[in-house]
């Protein structure tokens, strides 16, 4: 593989390549005996009612939805204090409370990060396609919080490089990133696949970059509302990957004998 069609593949990291929904939900829902979990904490500690505590919890996550960070006017940590803040206020009422706020999101944080694992077989995966590609992990957001992310889901050795569109001058869907990422790998937009969940900024970028191909990962397999943009692959998991690679692969090869056969006719 990559002989004559790919030479590398970029790889979006939230619910790509580890389930970040899933380590969120956890970290506020996550039952006792352990310690860190956000509802019980505002519970037992502070004395809320079940439905009260989810109800902020249910408000925060809304937030983090629709989450709009601009790094210049306001840190990561600062945002996402306020988003709990204004919960509990929205819920509770009263004056705003931050320090009870500030808890609250070390709870989530913290909690979330010890979920955040890359799965064995997406190790096993990474570790074979890198024996004939180079790969690239390419994740937009906060440099803070990706970077921590990064770290505690230990995908650092799984990759040639890492890109966080935090650190860059334009995030994806922007061509601009992909051509840095393809300029790090000394490869070429024709040569290079992107992986990732989501349309507007992972399919989307690849093909403002003029990436051979784009691989859409649905879980769900559910086809959206809207179809554009058009990925040229869509997978349910990461770990079918390797059988689209080799499908590329064969249609390459077979392409090339066509036009050898076709050129030799002439």
């Amino acid at each position: 593989m990559g002989l004559h069609g790919v030479k590398a593949v970029f790889f979006d990291l939230d619910n790509t390549l580890i389930d970040t929904a899933a380590a969120g939900r956890r970290a506020i829902e996550e039952r006792p005996p352990r310690p860190l979990q956000v509802i019980s904490a505002l519970q037992s500690k502070h004395h809320y009612g079940e439905g009260e505590a989810r109800a902020v919890c249910d408000k925060v996550q809304a937030k983090l939805l629709k989450e709009c960070h601009d790094p210049a006017k306001m840190c990561i940590t600062d945002l996402r204090i306020s988003h709990w803040e204004e919960a509990i206020q929205e819920t509770i009422g009263g004056e705003a409370n931050r320090d009870l706020a500030a808890e609250c999101y070390y709870l989530w944080k913290t909690t979330r990060l010890q979920h955040l694992t890359l799965a064995e077989d997406t190790r096993a995966m990474l570790t074979e396609l890198r024996k004939g590609l180079r790969l690239l992990l390419l994740t937009n957001g906060d440099r803070q919080t990706q970077r921590e992310k990064i770290e505690a889901c230990a995908c650092q050795p799984y990759f040639d490089a890492i890109v966080v569109g935090g650190e860059q001058k334009e995030e994806k869907p922007a061509p601009s990133i992909f051509h840095y990422c393809c300029d790090l790998l000394g490869v070429q937009p024709a040569e290079c696949v992107m992986v990732g969940d989501s349309l507007d900024t992972d399919i989307q970028g690849g093909l403002n970059a003029g990436l051979k191909a784009t691989v859409w990962i649905n879980k769900a397999m559910i086809a959206p509302v809207d179809t554009s943009p058009v990925p040229h692959y869509i997978i349910s998991s990461v770990l079918d990957l390797p059988a689209v690679l080799q499908k590329m692969e064969h249609n390459i090869n077979a392409k090339l004998e066509t036009d050898h056969v076709a050129s030799s006719k002439e």
